[in-house]
C-alpha cells in the first residue's frame, strides 16, 4: 500500500508537469506566424500528446478529444512527403482506438478510422525505422479490439501477425518490450475467450506477469497491467478451481485500484471485478466478511460509474446475483427487466446478459417468462447483426443450440400458439431471413418517399454484395495484405448505415412497421394452397403449429410421444443407415447408399408416421376422406430444429396398406412460412423458358451418362410450348451458366454438386470450368424467378450444427429468387434422374406455371412412378427427392 502512495505521488508529480507543459504549448501556439507551418504542426501535435497523456493519467475523455482535435489539425497542415506524417498518422490511430475503447458502444466509426490510419502509417514507414516497431504494435492492439467487439477468426489472425512483426523489430527497450508483451498477454486471452484453449490463458498470464516486471511505478500503464493481471487470474480460477488464483487476484485488483482516482474510465470495472473475487472467496470458504466486502465494493463500483456506461446492465446483473446468495428468496424478474433494458447501446452485450437471466423465471410466472423470450427473440437478429460476416453470423447462432424451438416450447406450453409461431419465424433462419430482407420489395415506400427507397436500395444491394465478397475474401494470403479487413469494415458500416436508414424509415407516418418481422395477421396469409404444417421439438414433447387456408388462428396439435431424446434418436438411426463411403450422383447402376440396416430406416419412417405425421392427418380429417390422387390435398412442412433433417413426406408404416403419408397427402417444405409470402405463380412466356444444364463428363468427377437422356427428355417435353435452352460439355462454363439464368426462368441443373457445410457460400455446382457457388448465383439478384430443379446430390442436406438456418443448396436457390425447388436429401443413382425429370416436366408442361402447389404435386406423381418401379422399400432410391417453395 505504502509502495502504491509513493507511485501516486510521483503521478501527481507527473501531472503537474504535463499540465505546464499544455499551457506552455499553447502559450507558443499563439505567438507563431501564421504561414509557419512547420511549427504549427510540432506545436499540435505536441498539443495532442499532452493531452493524451493526461488522459491516460486521469482518463478523462475531453483530453482525448482534445488529443483528437489538435493532431487533426496537425494533419490537415502536413504535406504527403513530410517524414513526420507516418509518425502522426499512427499516433492518431492510437487515440482514436482508445476513443472507442473508453466509449464501449455499438458504432465503429472511430475504430474504423483508426485501422485506417495505422495502416497507411506502416506503408509509409520503412521497417528500419526506430518508430515503425510502435506502430506495429499499435496496430495489432487495434485488431485485437477488432476480435473482442466483432469475433471474426481473421482478425486474430491479423492481430498475432502484427504482434509477431513488431517482437522481430524490437530494440533492446523495456518500455516498448512492455507494451508489446501486454498486447500480446491480451490478445491471447482473447484467444482463450473464443476457443477455451487453457494454454493460451497460462500464455496470456506469462506475458502479462513479464511486462509488469518490465513497467516501472510511474508508468502510466501499470494500472492496467495490474488490472488486466487480476483478469486473468480470474479466468484461470474459473476454469480450473485453483484457490491461488483468487488469491492472486485479489492482490493484482487491490493495487490497481491504489493507482488510480476513482473518476478513472476503468476504475469501477476494477472494483466491481474485486467484488466478485470476494463473492467467490465467500462461494469457497464460506465466510460471511467475503460476501459484504463483494457487496460492498460492488455497490461502490456502481456508485461511480458514468451514467449510459454499457456495463451498468452487467454489474446490476452481478450485484443481483451475490446479493441472492446474501438473502436467497422468491426471484423478482422486475429487478433483471431494467439492467436489460439499459443496454439498448450494447445488444450483443444485453442479448448475453438476458439470455442468462431467462431461465431463471419460474415457471409460474407466465407473464414475466413470456416477455423474458421476447426480449431475446427481439435481441437475436442484432446479437447476428448485418455488420458481421455471414460465417460469423452462423458461427454465432450455433452457439445458442435450439433457442428458438425453447422459446416457442414455452409459449405453446401457455397456449400462445400464435406467439410461438412469431418467435420461430423471428429466431430461425436469422441470416436466411437477412438476406431475404435486403432484397425485399419496397414499393409503397417508393411511391411514397422515392429518394429514401432510393437510399435504401443502394445500401441494400451493397451491404448484399459486400456478404459475398467478404466470403471471396477468406483466402491463404497473407494477413498483413489486410483484403479481408478492409471488406470487414465496409460491411460494418454498411451494416450501421442500414440500420440507422431502416430507424430513420420507421419514424414516418405510416412506416412503424416498416421491415418488421411478420406478424400472424400476415402469416396465415402464407397458406394458399393448403396447410403448413410447423414442427417444433423441445425436451419432453413435440408440438405442431397449423395454419390453415382461409382460417386467421393458428391450431396446435401435441405430440407427446417424440421427445427431443427420441428425436435425436430418430436422426441418428437415419444417418447410420444412410452412411455410405461414397458422395455424389452416382453412376447408373449404382446403389447412392450402402445400408447398413434397412430395418433401421423403415423404423425411423414408421416412427415418425405414429409420433407425428399420422395424429396432423388425423387432426386435418383426411385420414377419414377417400381421395383419388388427382385431389389429394398438399401440405407443407416446416420443420424446425433438430427435426429440420428428417424426411417426413415419406413417414409410413410399410407394413400395412394405406398408412403412409403419400397415401393421403402432397408433401414440400419450406424454410420459413413467410417466404412462402414472397412469391408469387408466375407462367413461362414466350420471352423467357426453361435452361438445362447437362455435365455428364465433369473434369475430375465420374461420367453420368444419365444426364444426357435426362435434357432430351426436357427438351422434347419443352418444344413448341416454351424456349428451352440447353449448355452441356464444355459449353457449361460458369460465366455462361450465369448469363443464361439471367434469360431463363426455370433452371435445370444435371451434374455433381458440392455442398460446403462450414461455409454456404461456398456451396455449388460442379461445372465445365469450375464451381458455380452460391455467392456468385446471389450476386446477380434474381427476382420473379420460377423453378429450380437441382438434379444433384445432396442439394437439400441441411447442418446439423445450425439446422434453424437453412444452409443448403436448395434453400440458397430460394434465396436467390427461385420460388420453387426440387432437390434431393442425399446422393440419387443416375438411372433414376431421367426417370423423375421426364415425369416431372410432362405434368408442369400442361399449364407451364408453378402455381397451387404444382411442382410438389409433379414430383408426388414422378416419384409414386419411381417406387413402382424400384419397389416401396428401397428407400434409398426415392426418399432422397423433395419440393420446396410454391
Amino acid at each position: 500500500m505504502v509502495k502504491g502512495r509513493k507511485s501516486l505521488n510521483k503521478m501527481e508529480d507527473s501531472l503537474k508537469e504535463i499540465e505546464e507543459d499544455i499551457q506552455y504549448l499553447l502559450h507558443a501556439l499563439t505567438s507563431i506566424e501564421d504561414d509557419d507551418s512547420d511549427s504549427s504542426v510540432s506545436l499540435l501535435a505536441a498539443l495532442g500528446s499532452s493531452h493524451e497523456l493526461r488522459f491516460d493519467l486521469l482518463g478523462t475523455l475531453e483530453d482525448l478529444q482534445e488529443a483528437i482535435e489538435f493532431r487533426s489539425k496537425a494533419l490537415a497542415l502536413t504535406p504527403e512527403d513530410d517524414q513526420e506524417l507516418s509518425y502522426l498518422l499512427a499516433a492518431q490511430g492510437v487515440s482514436l482506438t482508445k476513443r472507442f475503447e473508453s466509449q464501449e458502444t455499438e458504432e465503429s466509426e472511430h475504430f474504423d478510422h483508426a485501422i485506417k490510419y495505422g495502416c497507411i502509417s506502416i506503408l509509409l514507414i520503412p521497417n528500419s525505422h526506430s518508430k515503425s516497431l510502435l506502430d506495429v504494435v499499435n496496430l495489432g492492439s487495434k485488431y485485437r479490439y477488432m476480435l473482442r467487439d466483432r469475433g471474426e477468426p481473421e482478425d486474430l489472425k491479423v492481430a498475432i501477425e502484427y504482434q509477431r512483426h513488431a517482437l522481430d523489430l524490437a530494440p533492446d527497450d523495456h518500455e516498448i518490450e512492455a507494451k508489446w508483451l501486454s498486447n500480446i498477454g491480451i490478445t491471447y486471452k482473447d484467444l482463450y475467450r473464443r476457443l477455451g484453449g487453457i494454454e493460451d490463458l497460462e500464455k496470456s498470464i506469462e506475458c502479462e506477469t513479464r511486462a509488469l516486471a518490465l513497467t516501472p511505478d510511474i508508468d502510466p500503464n501499470l494500472f492496467l497491467r495490474l488490472a488486466n493481471l487480476g483478469i486473468s487470474h480470474s479466468c484461470r480460477y474459473v476454469r480450473l478451481g485453483n484457490l491461488a488464483d483468487l488469491e492472486n487476484a485479489k492482490e493484482y485488483y487491490s493495487k490497481a485500484l491504489t493507482l488510480a482516482r476513482d473518476d478513472h474510465p476503468h476504475y469501477p470495472i476494477t472494483l466491481a471485478n474485486l467484488g466478485l473475487v470476494h463473492k467467490s472467496l465467500f462461494e469457497c470458504q464460506g465466510r460471511l466478511e467475503n460476501l459484504d466486502e463483494a457487496i460492498k465494493l460492488q455497490t461502490q463500483a456502481l456508485g461511480i460509474i458514468p451514467d449510459g456506461h454499457p456495463n451498468i446492465p452487467l454489474q446490476h446483473y452481478a450485484l443481483l446475483n451475490t446479493f441472492l446468495l446474501r438473502n436467497p428468496g422468491p426471484f423478482n424478474y422486475s429487478d433483471y427487466r431494467l439492467a436489460a433494458r439499459a443496454l439498448a447501446q450494447a445488444p450483443r452485450a444485453r442479448f448475453r446478459h438476458t439470455l442468462r437471466l431467462v431461465r431463471m423465471v419460474p415457471d409460474d410466472n407466465a407473464e414475466d417468462r413470456l416477455e423474458a423470450y421476447q426480449a431475446i427473440v427481439d435481441l437475436l437478429p442484432q446479437f447476428a447483426g448485418f455488420g458481421l460476416t455471414t460465417y460469423r453470423r452462423h458461427d454465432d447462432l450455433a452457439t445458442l443450440g435450439a433457442l428458438a424451438s425453447e422459446a416457442a416450447s414455452v409459449a405453446i406450453g401457455y397456449s400462445k400458439y400464435a406467439l410461438a409461431l412469431e418467435w420461430l419465424e423471428q429466431a430461425r433462419c436469422v441470416v436466411w431471413n437477412q438476406n431475404f430482407v435486403l432484397r425485399a420489395p419496397i414499393d409503397e415506400l417508393k411511391s411514397t418517399y422515392p429518394d429514401v427507397a432510393s437510399k435504401l436500395q443502394d445500401i441494400s444491394s451493397r451491404l448484399h454484395a459486400a456478404d459475398f465478397q467478404e466470403s471471396e475474401s477468406q483466402t491463404g494470403a497473407s494477413v498483413l495484405d489486410m483484403p479481408h479487413d478492409q471488406i470487414s469494415q465496409e460491411h460494418r458500416r454498411l451494416g450501421i448505415e442500414y440500420n440507422k436508414l431502416v430507424t430513420q424509415i420507421r419514424m414516418l407516418p405510416g412506416f412503424s412497421d416498416f421491415l418488421r418481422p411478420t406478424k400472424v395477421q400476415e402469416l396465415v396469409r402464407a397458406a394458399r394452397y393448403g396447410p403448413i404444417v410447423v414442427l417444433n421439438c423441445h425436451k419432453d414433447q413435440s408440438d405442431a403449429l397449423l395454419v390453415l387456408p382461409g382460417e386467421s388462428t393458428i391450431k396446435h396439435v401435441p405430440l407427446p410421444g417424440f421427445t427431443e431424446d427420441k428425436a435425436r434418436q430418430t436422426r441418428c438411426e437415419m444417418e447410420k443407415s444412410l452412411r455410405s463411403k461414397e458422395r455424389g450422383r452416382q453412376p447408373i447402376k449404382r446403389r447412392p447408399i450402402v445400408p447398413e440396416g434397412e430395418e433401421d430406416f423403415e423404423w425411423v419412417l414408421t416412427t415418425l408416421w405414429y409420433d407425428i405425421v399420422r395424429p396432423i392427418l388425423q387432426f386435418l380429417g383426411y385420414m377419414q376422406s377417400d381421395l383419388s390422387q388427382g385431389n389429394i390435398p398438399h401440405i407443407t412442412w416446416c420443420p424446425t430444429g433438430i427435426l429440420s433433417s428428417l424426411p417426413f413426406h415419406a413417414a409410413g408404416d410399410y407394413n400395412r396398406n394405406r398408412e403412409k403419408v403419400f397415401d393421403y397427402v402432397v408433401s414440400s417444405y419450406t424454410p420459413t412460412v413467410t417466404s412462402l409470402l414472397a412469391y408469387n405463380p408466375k407462367s413461362l412466356g414466350s420471352d423467357s423458358g426453361v435452361l438445362a444444364i447437362g455435365q455428364g463428363d465433369t473434369p475430375g468427377h465420374s461420367p453420368l451418362p444419365g444426364t444426357i437422356e435426362e435434357l432430351a427428355s426436357i427438351k422434347a417435353h419443352t418444344q413448341g410450348k416454351v424456349k428451352y435452352s440447353q449448355f452441356v460439355g464444355d459449353q457449361a462454363t460458369t460465366g455462361a451458366v450465369l448469363d443464361a439464368m439471367e434469360q431463363h426462368d426455370w433452371v435445370h441443373l444435371a451434374c455433381h454438386a458440392h455442398q460446403n457445410i462450414r461455409d454456404p457460400l461456398w456451396s455449388g455446382f460442379f461445372l465445365h470450368d469450375g464451381t458455380l457457388d452460391l455467392s456468385s448465383i446471389n450476386k446477380r439478384l434474381f427476382k420473379n424467378k420460377g423453378l429450380a430443379f437441382l438434379s444433384a446430390c445432396q442439394t437439400a442436406t441441411g447442418d446439423e450444427e445450425v439446422p434453424d438456418e437453412a444452409v443448403h443448396l436448395a434453400s440458397g436457390l430460394l434465396m436467390a429468387g427461385y420460388s420453387s425447388v426440387i432437390a434431393t436429401l442425399w446422393s440419387i443413382v443416375d438411372d433414376d434422374a431421367p426417370f423423375v425429370a421426364d415425369r416431372v416436366y410432362n405434368e408442369l408442361m400442361e399449364g407451364g406455371t408453378l402455381g397451387n402447389g404444382k411442382a410438389g404435386k409433379a414430383l408426388h406423381s414422378a416419384v409414386a412412378a419411381l417406387r413402382t418401379e424400384v419397389g416401396e422399400r428401397e428407400f434409398g432410391r426415392w426418399v432422397p427427392y423433395i419440393h420446396l417453395g410454391l
